[in-house]
């Protein structure tokens, strides 16, 4: 249901409790306004994730906006208190994702990014559940585990296949091209890049390319 709809019930369910007397809907509209609540949250916080990248992007040591996990852990807590499972497991890998990206904090980020996982596979949130496999890769990387890396990214891309956003494959593909020239399969690992490269310029996903051409620098020296 939509924002605009949810409003539109809380606004009937108060008509209703104060003209006619009726205030069994009360609860269910409060529900659906705490949802609305969440998915400001969640997209506000993400807006402020999105200037991080952005600046670190560009060159500059961006510092942690003090508002983005509160709004993440608020979307959560909402969402929970809404039953939309699906909803919070949004939120719980953007807890995870902070953690992993911004704090370099892979002990807490970990535990966030697998009960996201779990709610997204539960829920049929191919999207979530793809960037959380994808961010789980990463630290199965990170943690020197390359082939439980190259299976998450390679679970991650079907996902992404599946949900219509190739850009989601080309950044996998970025991962799974370091994973092979660890491998020491050099060949496999420029197949890669060229296939990431053709995708994301397909997609316009610009970064993504500017990603490959350091995959490109890094996997040659």
């Amino acid at each position: 249901m939509g924002v605009d709809r949810r409003i539109e019930k809380a606004g009937a369910a108060y008509e209703r409790a104060v003209f006619g007397g009726e205030a069994s809907e009360l609860a269910g509209a409060e529900r659906g306004l705490d949802a609305v609540e969440a998915d400001v949250a969640l997209a506000r916080g993400r807006i402020l994730h999105a200037r991080y990248l952005a600046a670190r992007a560009a060159g500059s040591t961006p510092a942690e906006d003090p508002a983005e996990l509160p709004l993440f852990e608020r979307a959560a807590a909402l969402y929970r208190q809404a039953g939309d499972e699906r909803g919070e497991g949004a939120a719980l890998f953007w807890i995870g994702c902070l953690h992993q990206v911004i704090r370099r904090d892979e002990d807490l980020a970990i535990p966030h990014l697998e009960q996201a996982r779990q709610r997204a596979a539960r829920t049929g949130d191919k999207p979530t559940h793809a960037e959380t496999l994808r961010h789980l890769g990463i630290a199965a990387h990170a943690a020197g585990r390359l082939d439980e890396a190259r299976e998450r990214l390679e679970e991650s891309s079907r996902l992404w296949r599946e949900a219509g956003t190739p850009a989601g494959v080309g950044a996998n593909m970025v991962g799974l091209a370091y994973i092979a020239a660890a491998q020491d399969r050099g060949a496999d690992a420029s197949a890669i890049l060229d296939e990431a490269h053709a995708i994301a310029r397909s997609q316009q996903a610009h970064a993504v390319v500017e990603q490959v051409e350091q995959a490109r620098a890094a996997v040659r020296g």
